[in-house]
């Protein structure tokens, strides 16, 4: 299964996308996460749905600290078989 999501808010410069990698690895979720010129942080994500799920539950859950999510928009989209977890 994989997920494609844009999280939206204070989300560049807040450590967001170390975090992010640092949760998905711990929840075993392979992919990719970056910053858009928008100001957005666009992230890939494939695992498990329990796995995924608790990564998205932990994106609503507001993400790192200094973080601030104003709206996560999610796809289902085709698995690329993805390896490991990056920011990028």
């Amino acid at each position: 299964m994989q997920r494609h999501y844009i999280i939206h808010g204070r989300v560049q410069g807040v450590f967001f996308r170390d975090s992010t990698r640092q949760k998905a690895q711990e929840l075993g979720v392979r992919g990719w996460v970056r910053n858009r010129p928008e100001g957005t942080v666009e992230v890939m994500a494939a695992g498990d749905e329990a796995s995924l799920d608790g990564l998205e539950q932990w994106f609503h859950a507001g993400g790192p600290p200094a973080a601030w999510i104003e709206r996560v928009d999610r796809e289902e989209v085709s698995e690329e078989g993805l390896e490991g977890f990056r920011v990028l």
